[in-house]
């Protein structure tokens, strides 16, 4: 990865770019890479200190691979995603479990008929399986508000018991609103599995890049056509004259491309509002004995104030080290002027964000260079197949795909 760092270094290469990139996460560096792979001169700008965005992993001090931003699981059924990726990185397999404390108990979510019998007497959970099973084909997930909206006294009961223990008191720390508030869709997502299948994810593809996420970033930006800057705000580069659809860069007219992946809101100033966002604190811990848990993640969706612990070597199969790191998770809000809570990570999708982000949305078509992309830039939840995804879809209808012309030096 060739990294460029003097202010004049940046300019030079800006002057000379065709492709300037904001933000070196996975989005970004798709892109990048598929620019570059197509002949173009790219450069990525990144506000942090490293690449990989929020995916971002390294070794702490006691040796142990973490990821900073929280865990990443990577998983898909997009066989061309994995294609892809398997270009820049071998691959571990890892298969995702997760627990909830549910009144002192550690039971399997998404809850299946494992969780059924551990929350209920035996009697209760064998007439509510047998009715289940009745109505609904084996291993079928099954959305809670079906059973909410149940004809069925006992699968309402089992409906609000998901819906309160599981679901409910999760919602309002992870998104500081009730649950109502949401989009109704994101209440249809949670479902009852109707097997003993405790996996989190049921995607055919389950697996950790080998040496991390951030290696994996860094071999999709280390193509020759690709100069990368670290610790570059955007703004300090890149202006948006708004009457002339004009991209600017360092005061003059550009006339490449230009990919943005951050918020944007933020490109033009906020000057309509601001777009809602959660934050998260996160609290790491090392300690002398592995394994701290039984899975990878156990939640806590009621009386704490965290969300979740996880624990690291569970997901990368670590085995070089002694000990174990695991990490709290805490929702806040987000407050881009208070630096322990300016990173945005869920965007807010309720009605008022959707409406001001396609306000933003339209004045971003005004300008033709512009490709807007990524997590932030399109103001959704992204799992990480879904990112690499869009930016594969974005480089083929814009023709970058890889070619015979040399590296540009």
């Amino acid at each position: 990865m060739k990294l460029i760092q003097s202010e004049n270094q940046i300019a030079s290469s800006l002057k000379n770019c065709q492709v300037l990139i904001v933000g070196a996460g996975l989005s970004g560096a798709v892109l990048a890479e598929r620019a570059a792979s197509a002949g173009l001169r790219v450069v990525v700008l990144e506000q942090r200190a490293h690449v990989a965005g929020n995916c971002h992993d390294h070794r702490d001090e006691h040796g142990v691979m973490v990821h900073a931003y929280g865990p990443h699981i990577f998983h898909s059924n997009r066989s061309h995603v994995v294609e892809y990726l398997s270009g820049f990185t071998d691959w571990t397999p890892y298969t995702h479990r997760v627990l909830a404390d549910i009144d002192g108990q550690k039971v399997p979510v998404p809850f299946n008929l494992t969780s059924l019998r551990a929350c209920f007497a035996p009697d209760q959970a064998e007439a509510m399986e047998q009715e289940l099973l009745e109505r609904y084909a084996w291993d079928q997930a099954v959305p809670i508000t079906d059973l909410m909206d149940s004809d069925s006294a006992r699968l309402q009961l089992l409906g609000d018991f998901i819906f309160t223990k599981v679901f409910r008191h999760y919602t309002l720390k992870q998104w500081g609103i009730a649950a109502d508030q949401l989009s109704p869709e994101v209440l249809k997502r949670v479902p009852v599995v109707l097997s003993h299948d405790d996996r989190y994810f049921r995607d055919r593809f389950q697996q950790m890049p080998a040496q991390g996420y951030t290696a994996m970033v860094e071999n999709l930006l280390s193509h020759p056509n690709i100069q990368v800057a670290l610790g570059q705000e955007a703004s300090r580069w890149i202006a948006l004259d708004e009457t002339q659809g004009e991209i600017l860069v360092r005061q003059r007219p550009f006339n490449g491309q230009l990919v943005y992946t951050g918020p944007l809101d933020a490109l033009f100033g906020c000057r309509l509002g601001a777009l809602k966002y959660r934050s998260l604190q996160f609290h790491f811990e090392h300690r002398p004995d592995f394994p701290f848990q039984a899975t990878g993640t156990v939640n806590y969706p009621n009386h704490e104030s965290m969300t979740r612990i996880t624990e690291f070597r569970h997901l990368t199969g670590q085995a070089d080290v002694s000990g174990t790191t695991i990490v709290r998770e805490y929702p806040q809000d987000y407050d881009p002027d208070d630096p322990g809570r300016n990173i945005p990570y869920y965007p807010l999708m309720n009605p008022e964000s959707r409406t001001l982000y396609e306000r933003y949305r339209v004045l971003a078509q005004r300008f033709e260079q512009l490709i807007v992309c990524g997590r932030l830039g399109d103001f959704r939840y992204y799992n990480m197949d879904d990112a690499v995804s869009r930016s594969l879809e974005l480089a083929e209808s814009l023709a970058w795909a890889p070619s015979d012309v040399e590296a540009v030096s």
